[in-house]
């Protein structure tokens, strides 16, 4: 018999574990509420243009994200604009890795940093050295902010490189992001390969890099993807679980929603009150997505430039990415004076930093924004993580707030596919799987 197992939530987790699933044999039902696969990272449709609700960046350590693209059918040669590692940040700073064996391409980055004085270059470099030396590893975490100041990270150092790769990288503010996770990311991009540090560009919509490939890897193997079916309840009957109030009876659940709706799904659990009330009062940080259509002829340098002391973080044309010219998006993330202005004074905002920072039109032909209150949880110091496994059998958890050994990142699409990853190959080693096969 082909175990029956239900997926809630059709983002990066719940589709990771839906593909690893499927290929193992086992019947998959994925719930999903929205109407679009991709969860945080999804196609969304802005007066008739289809766009992504933010950029997430990839590495090239995303290693268990190309695997299971590769799995479920996406080339990523074709779905990405890879390039090496450069980090242009304005005014006048980039750090670029040349192509040069690991670790020869990181010193030669770092050596060769423009836009700094040689002092704040040496601060750089000691910085990355020490984290090297320690593997990585803190002896206590802290914010990143307290670590830069124990490294003497020159503000003009913090400014143009820590400030906007922390925001990035973990969406959280310097005074608040964990200085551990942040070296975690640090030791797989920058500590790792040399193309582990290059830059992944999706040449598609984040629907289509991965969520609806990965369903069509599920209907293949006879498995199901129910579009528009939130879930509300789940409780544990003698015939199995139950999902909502329909009558299908499953052997075992993956819950891929997000903390909040996933407390709310497991509070009536009695063996995961305490975790269900953990969930729901999740600590969470905003993204906000800024997209703005200048004439076609309009262009960066690249695609992808920082902004140093500015609303508008992160810049890219995604005329390099998606074949869109003059299409601007702006990425703002994390907490800060930003949040509390309306959509028209931020949007004028940035208009008028890329007018004056990049010499961009000072108006453009349309405007439009996204903004996701709860983009991702806070990555602060010692938070405390969920495992995968719950205390009700059959029960497992997945998602990029979760913890395991085997990922220790932000929310990042990395950490949500290794999460669904884990919590698949969990249920099909425990005894259960032994039981229902």
């Amino acid at each position: 018999m082909n175990p029956k197992i239900a997926i809630l939530g059709g983002g990066y987790a719940g589709m990771a574990a839906a593909v690893e699933l499927a290929a193992a044999g086992a019947a998959v039902t994925v719930f999903e509420a929205g109407k679009v696969l991709g969860g945080r990272a999804r196609k969304v449709v802005l007066d008739g243009r289809e766009v992504d609700n933010g950029q997430h960046l990839v590495i090239g350590a995303y290693g268990e994200l190309l695997r299971l693209m590769r799995l479920a059918g996406v080339d990523p040669v074709a779905a990405y604009l890879r390039q090496a590692l450069e980090l242009v940040v304005e005014p006048g700073f980039r750090l670029a890795c040349p192509n040069l064996p690991a670790p020869l391409h990181l010193a030669a980055g770092l050596l060769g940093a423009r836009g700094l004085g040689m002092a704040a270059r040496w601060q750089l470099i000691r910085a990355i050295r020490s984290a090297q030396t320690a593997g990585w590893v803190l002896a206590t975490d802290c914010t990143v902010a307290d670590w830069l100041a124990q490294q003497h990270q020159s503000r003009n150092l913090v400014a143009r490189f820590w400030q906007p790769l922390t925001v990035a990288a973990l969406n959280t503010p310097l005074e608040k992001a964990s200085a551990q996770v942040l070296l975690n990311v640090l030791r797989d991009s920058l500590g790792g390969a040399r193309s582990a540090s290059d830059l992944l560009f999706p040449k598609v919509d984040f629907s289509a890099l991965f969520p609806e490939a990965a369903a069509g890897f599920v209907l293949a193997r006879g498995g199901e993807v129910r579009l528009g079916a939130m879930v509300k309840s789940l409780r544990r009957t003698e015939s199995g679980w139950a999902v909502g109030e329909g009558d299908e009876r499953y052997d075992a659940v993956i819950c891929a929603l997000p903390p909040h709706r996933a407390g709310m799904v497991l509070r009536d659990l009695p063996r995961l009150m305490v975790l269900a009330q953990q969930l729901e009062h999740w600590e969470y940080q905003p993204i906000v997505t800024v997209y703005l259509q200048y004439d076609p002829a309009v262009r960066l340098p690249r695609p992808m430039t920082g902004l140093a002391d500015s609303p508008a973080q992160w810049v890219f044309d995604r005329h390099y990415s998606h074949a869109t010219p003059g299409l601007i998006a702006v990425v703002i993330s994390a907490e800060g004076e930003h949040t509390h202005w309306s959509r028209e004074v931020l949007i004028a905002a940035v208009e008028r930093e890329l007018h004056l920072r990049l010499q961009l039109p000072a108006q453009a032909q349309w405007r439009g924004m996204i903004a996701e209150k709860r983009a991702t949880f806070a990555c602060v110091p010692g938070m405390q993580r969920p495992i995968n496994k719950t205390a009700e059998p059959g029960l497992w958890l997945a998602g990029d707030y979760t913890a395991g050994k085997h990922y220790d990142y932000p929310a990042t699409l990395e950490g949500a596919v290794r999460s669904g990853v884990a919590a698949a190959r969990e249920l099909m080693g425990s005894e259960l799987w032994e039981s229902i096969r």
